[in-house]
């Protein structure tokens, strides 16, 4: 029998769709986020000036939608199927996160082309955890989660090879 507190299970989902200098593109950015996931989209609002990218800040430079519980469970399943169940090795990080995008929404099975939304990608981060994590969220005596209870890279890619028989490469 394993330890309750060693089980790993899945945080959140945030959907994300960079617009970068296509702040024009605000509208159906929003369209989209808001189709794929049934949620309401948030705007991200740039931190910083970069004059590079004639950016200002507080300019809004894309959106995002943060998902927890059974819709983000079943938002994540329907992407991975439709990248065919397969991750790159690289797309986890050293914290037991992972990462994937999408170069155009219509890689998605059951998504027809909108001409008002035109090509558009997007990027899914998926947030791993353990019981015990709230330590590092919590209001009086946040503390860093110690290190033998973080989620390792290995972990992260053997839990989404048993719960999702996710492929690997």
């Amino acid at each position: 029998m394993m330890n309750q507190m060693r089980i790993i299970k899945i945080s959140k989902v945030v959907l994300n769709i960079g617009l970068g200098k296509n702040v024009d593109r605000l509208d159906s950015a929003m369209m989209l986020a808001e189709r794929l996931t049934g949620c309401k989209p948030v705007k991200t609002l740039a931190t910083s000036r970069a004059k590079t990218f004639k950016v200002g800040r507080g300019r809004a430079i894309g959106v995002k939608v943060t998902m927890r519980g059974d819709k983000a469970l079943e938002l994540l399943k329907r992407l991975l199927r439709a990248k065919g169940n397969m991750l790159k090795k690289s797309c986890f990080d050293d914290e037991g996160n992972f990462n994937f995008g999408f170069s155009e929404y219509l890689e998605i099975p059951g998504i027809k082309y909108d001409p008002s939304i035109g090509i558009m990608g997007f990027n899914m981060s998926i947030t791993l955890e353990r019981a015990g994590f709230c330590i590092k969220r919590r209001k009086v005596r946040k503390t860093k989660v110690p290190h033998n209870h973080r989620i390792l890279k290995d972990e992260a890619i053997e839990f989404m090879k048993k719960e999702f028989e996710a492929n690997i490469v």
